[in-house]
């Protein structure tokens, strides 16, 4: 099917965008753009996120602009990311205060399917990134998308995990849902031999569950 070969596609595309995760500028490097081979899937993946007890209508398809997170205290503003001229994949800014971005070859958030938003956990000589403290976030924790149409998508988080780079779970993360879903992205774990970045994903899967015209 396509749409399921696409879906791959961009999985290994933005799986691989992450994975230096604001260590140096050097790990920044724009990953090349996937041949067709999806990214790692785990012998065991992740169990798939609950579903909340009430589904809520899709929104039209608008861009985000900002995002929050008050758990953890995001409130960063987003920017979108797409492919390079050469095919290679463009990645959030490393500076200060670097926002976080969001994949458009993903659903804008509040449309159904996997919305998928990255940042770094740190920005080399910056210091902190805007998800240093991911992994903290626990299920039941608000997420809000908000949007360019003045619309905001209002997300609760239903699991997270953190993986190996090694065993990315493709599947998990990016396969299709008949429900709009948010996906947020970031390194973790320990730190690869001579500091350079990071051996493992955070991953927070969350599922829509209000939204404001």
């Amino acid at each position: 099917m396509p749409g399921r070969r696409n879906a791959a596609l961009t999985a290994a595309v933005v799986a691989a965008l992450v994975s230096g995760c604001g260590a140096g500028s050097a790990a920044h490097r724009p990953a090349p753009a996937a041949t067709g081979a999806p990214a790692a899937e785990a012998p065991r993946s992740p169990a798939p996120p609950a579903r909340s007890a009430a589904p809520v209508r899709p929104l039209a398809r608008s861009v985000p602009v900002r995002l929050e997170i008050p758990a953890i205290g995001v409130d960063t503003p987003v920017v979108p990311l797409g492919l390079a001229a050469d095919g290679t994949v463009e990645v959030p800014p490393v500076r200060a205060h670097a926002p976080a971005g969001w994949y458009r070859g993903s659903p804008t958030p509040g449309r159904t399917g996997p919305s998928v938003l990255l940042a770094h956990v740190t920005v080399g000589r910056y210091g902190d990134g805007v998800f240093l403290h991911l992994a903290r976030l626990r299920r039941g924790d608000r997420v809000v998308a908000r949007l360019a149409d003045g619309a905001s998508a209002v997300f609760t988080v239903t699991a997270v995990r953190t993986v190996a780079k090694a065993h990315f779970p493709t599947a998990s993360v990016y396969g299709d849902v008949d429900r709009p879903e948010l996906r947020l992205i970031t390194c973790g774990g320990p730190r690869t031999p001579g500091g350079g970045g990071y051996l493992d994903n955070v991953i927070v899967y969350a599922a829509l569950t209000g939204t404001t015209p």
